[in-house]
C-alpha cells in the first residue's frame, strides 16, 4: 500500500486504521476458500502492535499451510468449533517491521 494523502496521518506516516484495513479480510477469505461451503468462518477479534512509523510503501503476505488447514478441520470435527489465531507482519520497502497484526477467527461446520 502506497502512502498517500488518503491514508497519511497528522504526522505524515501511515494511518494505523489503514494498516489494519489492508490486512483485515485475508485470513478469513483464504480459510473460507479452502474449507468450502460446509463451514462457517467469521472474524472474532484482532489486535495490532505498531513497531515503527510507516513512511514508505508497505506490504504483507498472507498464507495458511495445508497442515494448518487440516488441523483446523480436525479441531472442528473433534470439538465442534475452532478459534485459530493468525499473525501477519506489515513491512516497509526495506523489509523493516512496521506492525504485527493478530487475527482470531471462529470456525464451525454448518448444521
Amino acid at each position: 500500500m502506497k502512502l498517500t494523502r488518503f491514508n497519511k496521518n497528522y504526522v505524515g506516516t501511515h494511518f494505523g486504521g489503514s494498516l489494519y484495513s489492508m490486512c483485515d479480510p485475508f485470513y478469513m477469505l483464504i480459510l473460507m476458500q479452502h474449507l468450502g461451503r460446509d463451514y462457517l468462518v467469521w472474524d472474532k477479534s484482532a489486535s495490532i502492535d505498531f513497531r515503527r512509523p510507516g513512511r514508505t510503501k508497505v506490504k504483507a503476505h498472507f498464507k495458511i499451510s495445508k497442515d494448518r488447514i487440516k488441523s483446523i478441520i480436525d479441531e472442528v470435527n473433534e470439538l465442534g468449533k475452532c478459534e485459530p489465531i493468525f499473525n501477519v507482519d506489515v513491512l516497509d520497502e526495506n523489509d523493516k517491521l512496521v506492525a504485527t497484526i493478530e487475527k482470531k477467527l471462529w470456525v464451525k461446520k454448518k448444521s
